[in-house]
């Protein structure tokens, strides 16, 4: 897709172009989860990444986590392979000792005290078992909300999480959640199985599209039928009364499932996080909870199989956004032709509320 440069960073030669949607990065200016908190265990510190920029997470034996550039100052070694005592981390060079605000309190050799170059200190908060960072203009963080997260804490719903690596932009992830019409791929897990669209809302930074499915045909899978009751085969095309919408309210992604009588059945919420500059890595961070039926050992005793169906679908997802993102590669672009309205309308979203990274070029529509 083209998109319109921002007027705050197009040159006048710019304003009249258009860029590649793959060439447009995340905004910073929002809270990334980048590890899970089991991850970092107390007195250790733990290395992670944001779009190419290498972040320690340090986590004192006493008081909250906090995140640090993953270089020393001195010699730019990783900080995250350095000693953790009290609230600081030591390099493992030198030994030269960084606090949470990144500033360099120690140089042992020396015996004296700030004396060292800081290194840049990330906003940190820990929710619903994830460690975000905010990347952007630490001044805006406390007015930028940490995400809600599925129904972690919620007694009535079982949790599980996942986090694959996947090697492609991250726009082509929100594309392939929000798309509901590309049930053929799954046949071989879901059976003959077709989207219907019920309709969709919008605002300046979301947009949900809302879908029900009828089954045409195969067997409906165990993990499904554990979830949302048996749907019987009588030869004809079967409803499925369940409502699923999905929604981006950027820069993460949900899918909610609601039964016939409104109630949320499954509840998913996933970000995707950039791993390199050139933003086209993507480590994904996912939280799926599934409410507990009247007798909740069922769940317990489903969870196993509703695991491995649910990664069924997702390595056919991987495979196919990957494939998606090698033609980009191959053809110097983005030529998708998107016909669906929901779909242009994800597209604009994405374009507008990202960035243009340093490599994108207008491309001027003949």
């Amino acid at each position: 897709m083209l998109v319109k440069a921002p007027a705050n960073q197009a040159t006048p030669t710019q304003q009249a172009g258009e860029y590649d949607l793959r060439q447009i990065d995340c905004d910073p200016n929002f809270w990334y989860p980048v590890a899970w908190s089991h991850k970092v265990r107390p007195g250790k510190a733990f290395a992670a990444r944001y779009a190419g920029h290498p972040i320690a997470l340090i986590r004192p034996e006493n008081g909250p986590v906090y995140a640090l550039e993953d270089r020393c100052a001195h010699r730019q070694v990783p900080l995250s392979k350095g000693l953790v005592e009290g609230d600081c981390i030591k390099c493992c060079y030198h030994g030269w000792a960084f606090d949470r605000a990144g500033k360099c309190v120690t140089v042992p050799y020396l015996n004296r005290e700030d004396v060292g170059r800081p290194v840049r200190a990330y906003p940190c908060r820990e929710k619903s078992g994830l460690i975000f960072i905010f990347p952007g203009d630490p001044a805006l963080a406390e007015s930028v909300p940490v995400p809600k997260i599925a129904q972690v804490g919620n007694p009535d719903y079982k949790t599980r999480h996942f986090s694959p690596r996947l090697k492609c932009h991250y726009t082509f992830m929100h594309e392939n959640l929000m798309d509901m019409n590309h049930q053929f791929l799954h046949r071989r897990q879901m059976g003959s199985i077709t989207a219907r669209f019920l309709g969709q809302s919008k605002g300046e930074n979301f947009l949900e599209a809302r879908y029900s499915f009828a089954r045409k045909g195969g067997n409906q899978p165990l993990a499904e039928a554990l979830i949302f009751g048996k749907h019987h085969d009588d030869g004809r095309e079967q409803p499925v009364e369940e409502v699923v919408s999905v929604r981006t309210t950027y820069p993460y992604q949900t899918l909610k499932i609601h039964d016939k009588d409104g109630d949320l059945i499954m509840d998913l919420w996933v970000a995707y996080v950039p791993l390199g500059a050139d933003q086209l890595g993507t480590q994904t961070f996912g939280l799926l909870s599934v409410k507990k039926p009247k007798w909740g050992f069922l769940l317990d005793l489903a969870w196993p199989a509703l695991g491995l169906f649910t990664h069924r679908i997702f390595e056919e997802d991987r495979e196919i956004v990957e494939l998606e993102q090698k033609a980009w590669r191959e053809l110097g672009g983005d030529r998708n032709i998107e016909v669906f309205p929901i779909m242009k309308s994800l597209r604009a979203l994405l374009a507008r509320e990202g960035v243009p990274n340093k490599a994108a070029k207008p491309v001027h529509k003949s």
